[in-house]
């Protein structure tokens, strides 16, 4: 395990090292203010807690997130470490590991601007992807046997999520068809804020791993360690946990508004039944080492939540901005990580 004290001896000995921490950081800064938003855009979205409070709970809960849930698994980590291979040379290897930071941010903050609520997951795998491509030539630098857990996570979070959604929010009706309908109201409101606790806590532990291992492979590529043996020190948890909830705190409340508003209008009930679904989903994936993305889960909840009362109360047009977005990240962000990964070569 690599020490705080031999972090900074290792940055003295490779100064390049704190380039990439310092992008790293930035990823995480604006995955914070994008990704970090959605898990709890349900319970603004139908009243049950104002945007600013959710906010603080959002922060609360992703930094617990990530630091608890590092002590009890590093699945998702270990699977995001092994993906890819930027071959024998560290010094190369740190350069574009380097290279796909800056697509990853850069992807991320146009996004950003346009209050599109894209998969910095995503980004992340499609950057590396690309810069390890770059390196090797081929497809060498690529791990498929653990590529393909993208696929399967894919798949999780956007069909699951929204048939999970759909799923809850047909049963409850039926269900609470004799309840009264405020104090069901009340009941539902309150527990829709506890499941995008539970979501926003699993998002950090999700996307915290991710960033976390970039973070790591860096050091070890600087340290001359093999990038499949990390373990990860408590300091890297507690300062990646930090700059998620900075960037979720500074901004938040713009993909909030795009996707817990403009994209689909919940009842009480329905909302509860997205937050879980969300929830739900995320805790299969992280405890099967399967990186997902928290935009598409909570999104295609909240559509499943909203099409099962009534198809027309979801913003298809919104919806399909998204979609696009998505399907846009993985080449998109993997050529500018190729080409960012063939310039820094040819500069450092």
């Amino acid at each position: 395990m690599v020490s705080f004290q031999a972090f900074c001896d290792i940055i003295v000995s490779n100064p390049f090292l704190a380039i990439v921490m310092v992008l790293v950081l930035g990823i995480i800064f604006v995955n914070g203010a994008t990704d970090a938003a959605n898990a709890i855009a349900e319970p603004v979205g139908t009243r049950a807690i104002n945007v600013d409070t959710a906010i603080r709970m959002s922060v609360v809960c992703n930094f617990i997130g990530l630091a608890g849930m590092s002590l009890i698994s590093t699945a998702v980590a270990d699977t995001m470490s092994g993906m890819v291979d930027f071959g024998g040379d560290d010094h190369a290897a740190l350069v574009a590991l380097a290279a796909a930071a800056v697509a990853i941010v850069s992807w991320a903050s146009i996004a950003w601007v346009f209050g599109i609520p894209t998969s910095e997951s995503h980004a992340l795998i499609a950057g590396l992807t690309g810069a390890a491509l770059a390196v090797h030539g081929d497809l060498g630098g690529v791990n498929m046997g653990e590529w393909v857990k993208v696929i399967y996570g894919l798949v999780l979070s956007t069909v699951g999520g929204f048939f999970v959604g759909w799923l809850f929010a047909k049963a409850i009706p039926p269900i609470c068809e004799n309840m009264d309908r405020r104090r069901a109201n009340r009941f539902f409101r309150r527990m829709q804020v506890i499941g995008a606790a539970g979501a926003a806590t699993l998002h950090g532990a999700q996307d915290g791993q991710k960033f976390m291992s970039m973070a790591m492979m860096g050091i070890a590529l600087a340290a001359g360690l093999k990038t499949t043996d990390l373990t990860y020190p408590l300091w890297i948890e507690v300062i990646c946990a930090a700059m998620m909830a900075i960037g979720t705190g500074v901004g938040g409340k713009r993909i909030i508004k795009k996707v817990g508003m403009d994209m689909v209008q919940l009842e009480q009930y329905q909302g509860f039944a997205a937050s879980f679904s969300t929830m739900i989903s995320l805790l299969l994936a992280t405890f099967t080492g399967l990186p997902v993305s928290t935009t598409h889960t909570s999104s295609a909840s909240m559509m499943g939540a909203g099409a099962a009362k009534d198809v027309h109360s979801v913003n298809w047009g919104v919806a399909k901005e998204m979609v696009y977005t998505w399907l846009f990240t993985f080449p998109g962000c993997g050529v500018l990580g190729f080409a960012m990964a063939k310039l820094f070569l040819a500069i450092f």
